[in-house]
């Protein structure tokens, strides 16, 4: 009997404190691409990606044209011929290599481009996310659009349109 009240009070405890919350939903998505500097943004970074990819995708094509040349002259070529081909290939190849990773790794140019182009627009939608929280006093506010744990919510709680107003855009 005695688990079974504290169980009970537990329970309204816990409603009680889940009451007295506040919290909403945004959807970063729909807010971003309201954004139209990042869109522009994301635009200029599409096309760099696709310029580099079209640059790296050269060097590799090079490295495999240099081989298929290679395996048609192997038979003609001398062992001090072959090794300096090989050499060749395996330099080129490594070219390639390289060359992806300074454009595309972790550290990259993308990354660090991104990082200049994308994060001063983030941290300002951020900032009006934060703002209308404070204004609205709410203790939280969750991402719809990456969320996929909310398989509904009421279009009342979301603030996506009163965070782009706080950004200056209307809807």
């Amino acid at each position: 009997m005695r688990k079974i009240f504290m169980t009970l009070i537990l329970a309204v405890v816990t409603c009680v404190a889940a009451s007295a919350q506040k919290f909403a939903l945004v959807d970063m998505e729909y807010i971003f691409s309201n954004v139209p500097s990042y869109e522009m943004a994301n635009e200029q970074l599409n096309q760099l990606s696709q310029r580099w990819q079209k640059e790296v995708e050269a060097v590799s094509k090079e490295a495999e044209n240099m081989y298929n040349s290679y395996l048609a002259d192997k038979v003609f070529l001398t062992d001090e011929q072959v090794k300096k081909r090989e050499a060749d290939i395996v330099a080129k190849e490594k070219s390639a290599t390289e060359l992806r990773y300074r454009y595309f790794g972790p550290e990259g140019e993308l990354y660090q481009k991104r990082q200049t182009l994308l994060k001063p627009i983030q941290d300002e939608v951020y900032n009006a996310v934060k703002k209308v929280a404070e204004e609205r006093g709410y203790q939280a506010i969750f991402d719809r659009a990456s969320s996929s744990d909310i398989v509904y919510a009421s279009p009342r709680i979301d603030i996506s349109n009163e965070v782009l107003s706080k950004l200056g855009y209307s809807n």
